[in-house]
């Protein structure tokens, strides 16, 4: 597969839109007002007012601080609600591809929208020399998360542990520390990330809670 051709689809102001909406309905599902969604994910009420509108493009690291304030993955954001008619397959050129305006770097989601699975799936295309940073850490279910290494090589600390990953590893890690993504190299770094959530514990409701990749 050509890692250019990922790096050319459109990434524009229609994710930037659905990011507006689906923001908006998670945070009236939890009844949560702008300024407490402000203080749970330390992102700043007026800040997320202009992303909830669609007037702001919000980077990697302030999409992944909302989803942790709201209890899902940074994959989830991106994802349509769960629909009993939901198609097992998503087809390639349907899938999601949104591109974080500081870095550069691309995320594509692949698994099928709307259909109910604990997994979620994401392909990362991370550029030469790009560094993305994720400073949440302790969420409200557990999260946790594979990385495969397709092409290229990234560095990877989890917390204080380092990881220096090539095309054919994989790295199992559970998301309760501070995450910062480097490609060193000089080429772009291709990735797959699965990623599930923790049910919530019984008597504590039957609602799944998604929860973050990078």
């Amino acid at each position: 597969m050509d890692v250019h051709s990922i790096i050319m689809e459109n990434t524009g102001s229609t994710i930037d839109a659905r990011l507006a909406a689906r923001l908006r309905g998670l945070r009236g599902e939890r009844n949560l007002t702008l300024d407490g969604l402000a203080a749970r994910a330390g992102v700043s009420r007026s800040m997320i007012s202009l992303i909830e509108r669609g007037q702001s493009s919000p980077t990697a690291s302030v999409l992944e601080r909302l989803a942790a304030g709201l209890g899902v993955t940074l994959a989830s954001l991106f994802a349509e609600e769960e629909r009993p008619d939901a198609s097992p397959v998503a087809r390639r050129a349907d899938q999601t591809v949104w591109r974080d305006p500081e870095s550069g770097y691309l995320r594509r989601n692949l698994s099928p929208p709307g259909f109910p699975s604990p997994i979620e799936l994401v392909e990362v295309v991370l550029p030469p020399g790009t560094r993305v940073a994720y400073d949440s850490a302790q969420r409200a279910a557990a999260v946790h998360q594979q990385l495969f290494i397709l092409e290229g090589e990234i560095t990877l600390t989890v917390g204080d542990d380092l990881h220096r990953l090539a095309a054919g590893d994989c790295l199992a890690m559970r998301l309760d520390r501070p995450t910062r993504f480097h490609n060193p190299a000089t080429i772009p770094a291709r990735y797959l990330v699965a990623l599930t959530t923790e049910t919530a514990p019984a008597g504590q409701g039957d609602a799944k809670r998604r929860g973050v990749s990078p």
